[in-house]
């Protein structure tokens, strides 16, 4: 079972709801009884005001039956200012037991049944018996109205209180209303506060103030409320964050894309211009200058593919063509196609791969667009004589490519930042250097086919790319 004390933040709203309402009805029991000897203390007040002279004194005349002359109960009756009539069958009196105080000697139907009403006007009050031998007729028994108080009202404590039973009432509502009040105040204000706080929140949140995070002393369900108001917070903030970076490299993007065009543009327009002016006075200087205009057209046309490439990756509309294939058949296609640049660059190369088949699911064009990127980089940014290696290795969850070499590797320093648009190897932005867009494009093709793409190094291996494929 459940502890019921527990602090209300690890404590399930519908228990302190009961926790609360076992309160209330603790309270509503000490104002009941409160209420209770209020009118307990009201009640034996009317009885000191109004008591009859004996306590013991009996006001029944059936109780003065067997001796009404000598009787104990007579005495009293008679020290208490009473006395006894005995009438007979004509409502005669023949008989005073005591001191008469008034004059009457026959009494009618009418006069005794207005007597034994005992209305608060009558002078005495009155009690009638009939003897058991109907012969001896009635005993009646008067004593003055003044010696004792008589209700006629049925119930007795009702005949004795001090104030009107409509006002017992009307406090009763009252107390009832008051308590209602007070415990939906209090209910309510146990709701509202964190309610408040979830508020204000979220106003925070509306105003762009993503760090605003609540801390809530509830209910265990407020206290989920809030946790998932701050993960929430949590998902904004970081979203805020990433479209705001986002931003900053689109900006950055284009700052560098309009540096690389800018750059052999210029270059194409000078040695056109020096082409128009007739400063190409030898044939091999204007070859020269036409060497210039189609190696810096190239390299546009180059930059303007693989911008189009990049674009193409993060469009909605790009379709993956994924198929299960074999990656060493596939690996060995890409080899047999550049082992001829690699021979005329003077690289030693080492390709490894299983002669059984290591299946994965990948698209062929994306993969080789990867592969391609990281041969041609080796090949390109290291000098004559670097070993190259491209192996294939299977393992239970993914396959592995590796491609890497022992060239003249990548500063530690840019490794976190590599694979983001317009990043080279080489801080410099020199102009023999490539677009900054294949790394970049590469790892948008392995995020796309659901693999990675890491950068480390090995041993004398300076530069360990490293390519993980689902199986």
């Amino acid at each position: 079972m459940k502890r019921l004390w527990r602090t209300r933040e690890k404590r399930p709203l519908q228990t302190s709801f009961t926790l609360d309402f076992m309160l209330f009805m603790f309270i509503l029991l000490v104002l009941a009884l409160g209420v209770y000897l209020f009118v307990s203390l009201d009640v034996t007040h009317t009885f000191a005001k109004y008591r009859i002279a004996d306590p013991d004194l009996k006001v029944e005349a059936n109780a003065y039956m067997e001796d009404p002359d000598n009787g104990i109960e007579s005495k009293r009756l008679l020290q208490s200012g009473g006395w006894l009539e005995i009438l007979d069958n004509e409502r005669k009196v023949i008989k005073v037991v005591g001191e008469k105080l008034d004059l009457v000697s026959q009494y009618s139907d009418d006069d005794l049944f207005i007597g034994l009403e005992n209305r608060s006007q009558q002078t005495y009050f009155y009690s009638l018996a009939h003897f058991p031998d109907n012969a001896a007729g009635w005993l009646l028994l008067k004593i003055p109205r003044e010696k004792i108080d008589v209700s006629i009202n049925s119930d007795p404590l009702i005949s004795y209180l001090k104030h009107p039973v409509s006002f017992y009432v009307l406090l009763a509502i009252w107390l009832m209303l008051l308590l209602i009040f007070v415990y939906s105040y209090w209910m309510a204000r146990r709701i509202r506060k964190p309610l408040r706080i979830i508020t204000q929140g979220l106003n925070q949140m509306t105003r762009g103030k993503y760090n605003t995070r609540i801390t809530l002393y509830a209910e265990e369900e407020f206290v989920q409320i809030g946790d998932t108001f701050n993960y929430m917070a949590d998902v904004i903030e970081r979203t805020a964050e990433e479209k705001r970076q986002a931003e900053e490299s689109k900006q950055r993007l284009m700052v560098d894309l309009s540096h690389d065009l800018k750059t052999p543009i210029t270059s194409i327009q000078g040695y056109a211009q020096a082409l128009m002016e007739g400063r190409g006075e030898d044939e091999e200087r204007q070859k020269r200058y036409l060497t210039y205009i189609y190696n810096k057209s190239a390299q546009v046309t180059k930059l303007i593919q693989n911008i189009l490439d990049l674009l193409k990756i993060d469009s909605p509309d790009f379709m993956l063509h994924m198929k299960r294939q074999d990656l060493s058949e596939f690996m060995r296609e890409i080899i047999a196609d550049t082992y001829g640049e690699i021979e005329q660059k003077d690289f030693v190369l080492q390709f490894l791969a299983p002669d059984e088949g290591v299946y994965a699911s990948y698209d062929s064009e994306l993969l080789s667009s990867v592969v391609n990127n990281l041969i041609s980089n080796a090949l390109t940014y290291n000098p004559p004589g670097t070993q190259l290696r491209v192996e294939v290795i299977p393992s239970d969850d993914d396959v592995v490519i590796e491609i890497a070499d022992t060239g003249i590797g990548i500063p530690e320093e840019l490794w976190s930042t590599i694979f983001d648009p317009f990043v080279r190897g080489d801080k410099a932005r020199s102009a023999s250097g490539g677009t900054g867009l294949g790394l970049s494009i590469a790892m948008k093709n392995m995020e796309k086919m659901g693999g990675t793409l890491q950068l480390n190094k090995r041993d004398k291996e300076a530069t360990v790319f490293t390519i993980r494929i689902p199986i």
